[in-house]
């Protein structure tokens, strides 16, 4: 898929993204796991360590974009600091990226969508935890191979 295509593709559903490197492991678990063995050098936003991990992974889920209703222009006003960019068409540092669309509603007793996960870190007062407003999403535990729709391959100068 070319990297100008990718945002239209992905608007209106649920997704998660990773580098190429990590899909043989999720195939061989079935799952997209909440904790997976990866070093923590090669996690996204721990340099911190656990007070600044993502807030997600403080709630043993696995982060998902919730593209639900979107439009880039109202978002990126209403939310100029999120950092959604960095992962949308494709990481810059990765060159490529693989998202996997998630079914909502097969996935629905083990999700908190963005708007409800945002509200909830706000009442926990976890504002030192990242967490992209409304768009960033929640599944709890693991993400079971049976709830993928598709995956999209992203990369950098493919057309």
């Amino acid at each position: 898929m070319d990297a100008e295509e990718a945002p239209s593709t992905l608007y209106g559903r649920l997704w998660h993204t990773t580098s190429e490197a990590p899909i043989q492991g999720i195939r061989t678990a079935g799952a997209i796991l909440h904790d997976p063995p990866v070093a923590e050098k090669d996690r996204w936003g721990t340099a911190c360590g656990p007070l600044g991990w993502p807030y997600v992974r403080t709630l043993g889920g696995v982060s998902l974009f919730d593209f639900a209703d979107f439009d880039p222009v109202a978002y990126e006003e209403k939310c100029p600091l999120s950092n959604w960019r960095e992962f949308v068409p494709f990481r810059g540092e990765w060159g490529a990226s693989v998202w996997i669309e998630i079914d909502r509603e097969r996935a629905a007793t083990n999700l908190i969508g963005g708007g409800e996960l945002w509200q909830q870190c706000n009442q926990d007062q976890a504002h030192r935890h990242r967490l992209m407003p409304y768009i960033e999403a929640c599944h709890f535990g693991d993400v079971p191979i049976g709830v993928f729709v598709q995956a999209l391959v992203v990369r950098r100068g493919e057309s």
